[in-house]
């Protein structure tokens, strides 16, 4: 009799067994990512980073004047522009990495422009995905603005709401 050697032994086969195996653990990943997704899509949150947005034409002269003081990187350029109601017209403009600047003029760009009186230059302007825009004044006084509406919310808690018209 001879010794029974690996030659002699039925293997066993693995392919099933590695499918099977690979296919549950695919499952698990999908479900793991799936509810880590659910719980950080409960509640908005803003983009946290300099991202680019799709810009238009160059911003005003002014805008460039300030951003330039203000540190911006390049030429500005107009992401968002809304006229109000009360004739007051407002832009988002981007610099070349992404940051964002809000400047608003009463009158609009045919105004006098008298920073800090009929105009308002603020940094650190930041946004959703929903096409939405904010940014905190030195006196805290909150500025959002979209297509549809201008909101400032004062310190005092006086909010003054215009509504956006068709230019």
């Amino acid at each position: 009799m001879t010794p029974l050697d690996d030659h002699s032994q039925r293997r066993q086969p693995l392919f099933f067994p590695v499918v099977i195996a690979t296919a549950l653990l695919a499952i698990i990943g999908m479900i793991g990512g799936y509810l880590l997704s659910e719980r950080h899509g409960s509640k908005p949150v803003p983009v946290s980073g300099p991202t680019l947005l799709p810009a238009g034409q160059e911003c005003l002269w002014q805008t460039q004047e300030m951003g330039a003081q203000a540190g911006a990187t390049g030429t500005l350029r107009q992401v968002l522009r809304v006229r109000t109601e009360s004739r007051t017209v407002a832009w988002i403009c981007q610099d070349e990495v992404g940051r964002l600047y809000y400047h608003a003029n009463k009158g609009g760009p045919e105004a006098t422009w008298v920073e800090n009186k009929t105009a308002l230059f603020l940094t650190g302007v930041q946004h959703d995905d929903a096409g939405n825009f904010w940014v905190t004044a030195v006196d805290g006084a909150i500025f959002r603005v979209n297509k549809y509406q201008l909101v400032v919310e004062h310190g005092d808690g006086e909010v003054e709401e215009q509504d956006v018209v068709p230019e």
